[in-house]
């Protein structure tokens, strides 16, 4: 019990979470980008720990993915206060930034004073925005990875169905736009996109339907599931043009198919 209690004062949320609060001061939260962020985190933080509990993880380990949870973004502060956009290939790759920022800065003793996590904590947040998890990281870390990769993912799409548009595809005329055939036939064939054929805002809303078929954990795509977030998404948004409207309501399809063969 004694050692149980110790253990979860080494990853201490609350004095993370202050710390954070103080960190984001940094930050215009009037600026809709950031204001974004910063409820992202949070509800990514909360997302994580939902899940690790679900996994039934040890008390440690579910403080650990709450953790990973509040760190994951802190690169996209400066990304959006230098750069103003999400799109890492146009500006920086968020994720080795913001591990730039916790531990070659060393800010990361601010949230948590240990340095035992650091490496589990460093893979996570390397991990979670590329295109796959990288094949040399212990079992462990994997773990963290795939946790953290579910619970941005699920938020994500979350913001989907109800963020301001223009905030999140950076774009206001969504409507107007058209989807890149590269990424279409991607998706169709390969149930995958490559990100460096992202060429619209069409293009982004369909990586946001991607991410279902790069779930790890199926109670949590269950979880997406229940919330309707799939049919939210594709109910809000429509295009003028044909051929792209038709192959929304294409990838549409074909994303509910997979949801049902998986979570059914």
């Amino acid at each position: 019990m004694i050692e149980s209690l110790w253990r979860c004062r080494e990853v201490d949320n609350n004095k993370a979470k202050l710390f954070l609060t103080k960190y984001l001061k940094n930050y215009n939260p009037e600026d809709a980008q950031i204001k974004l962020k910063i409820s992202h985190i949070y509800r990514v933080a909360e997302l994580s720990k939902r899940l690790a509990t679900m996994l039934n993880l040890s008390e440690e380990d579910i403080l650990l993915a709450e953790l990973i949870g509040l760190l994951h973004d802190i690169g996209r502060f400066e990304q959006i206060k230098n750069y103003h956009t999400f799109l890492d290939k146009e500006s920086i790759d968020h994720a080795e930034y913001g591990n730039k920022i916790l531990f070659e800065d060393d800010l990361i003793r601010n949230f948590i004073t240990e340095d035992k996590y650091d490496e589990i904590i460093k893979t996570a947040i390397s991990n979670h925005n590329k295109p796959c998890i990288s094949n040399d990281l212990t079992n462990y870390e994997r773990l963290h990875a795939m946790i953290i990769r579910d619970a941005d993912k699920t938020d994500i799409l979350y913001l989907s169905t109800v963020g301001d548009e223009k905030t999140i595809f950076e774009n206001s005329n969504l409507c107007k736009e058209t989807i890149t055939d590269e990424i279409y036939y991607d998706l169709i064939q390969r149930e995958k996109i490559n990100y460096n054929n992202i060429h619209s805002a069409a293009d982004i809303l369909l990586c946001h339907f991607a991410y279902i078929y790069d779930y790890n954990f199926s109670t949590m795509l269950k979880f997406v599931d229940s919330k309707g977030y799939i049919d939210k998404m594709y109910n809000r948004f429509s295009f003028e043009d044909d051929i792209t409207e038709e192959r929304y309501k294409n990838i549409y399809l074909h994303t509910k198919t997979y949801i049902k063969k998986k979570t059914g």
